[in-house]
């Protein structure tokens, strides 16, 4: 099982933290150990003291294939689902001053939060309406319809460097308004009015 995440794929998530609009999918990894599921709590890691929150829609990839044409991109998924890319924000921000690779802000155990998966046919890919609340509070709103990189595109161009293997996520970008939690939040992820997943931040 891999763990794809696509960075800076809305245009306003990449210009609040100061980043150019990118003209290629921006792909970075998470190993396994990175899940976090079934509504379990999540527990601040001691190395950062700036951890942010990333609400982000998943594919999860149904069937192997490489080098996937555009027409038959939709075969490799039937579920969509919603979670969290914690980022250690402060040591992703020490680790591009110096030009090194910053997987140990985004990779470490349980940065990867999964709700329950849905069924594709139940929307239109082109105008998923979700959010994030936190203690009660919307602290993200977005909308599949303002991705760059639209899901057929990103399962295409990830197939043509990495082979999709049947039970791979595909984490495809997160929008404007990430931010900070600290320990005693609760973080809440809805597709639509519908609850996904529940995390407290112990």
């Amino acid at each position: 099982m891999k763990i794809f995440c696509i960075g800076r794929n809305y245009a306003d998530h990449a210009k609040e933290l100061g980043n150019k609009v990118p003209t290629q999918p921006l792909i970075f990894m998470k190993p396994p150990t990175a899940s976090l599921r079934d509504n379990r709590d999540f527990y601040y890691p001691e190395f950062t003291k700036d951890l942010h929150y990333e609400v982000e829609v998943i594919l999860k990839i149904c069937k192997n294939g490489k080098h996937i044409q555009t027409a038959f991109a939709d075969d490799y998924y039937k579920e969509i689902g919603l979670g969290i890319d914690f980022t250690a924000r402060d040591v992703q921000s020490r680790c591009k001053e110096k030009g090194h690779p910053w997987e140990i802000a985004k990779g470490f155990d349980h940065s990867a939060v999964m709700g329950k998966f849905l069924s594709k046919e139940q929307f239109q890919m082109n105008n998923i309406s979700f959010h994030l609340d936190k203690n009660g509070e919307t602290v993200q709103k977005g909308n599949t319809k303002d991705l760059i990189f639209d899901f057929n595109t990103l399962i295409c161009y990830i197939s043509t460097i990495f082979t999709l293997q049947k039970g791979d996520y595909i984490y495809t970008g997160t929008p404007a308004g990430v931010g900070p939690t600290v320990q005693g939040d609760v973080l809440r992820g809805f597709i639509d009015t519908e609850q996904i997943f529940e995390c407290e931040v112990k």
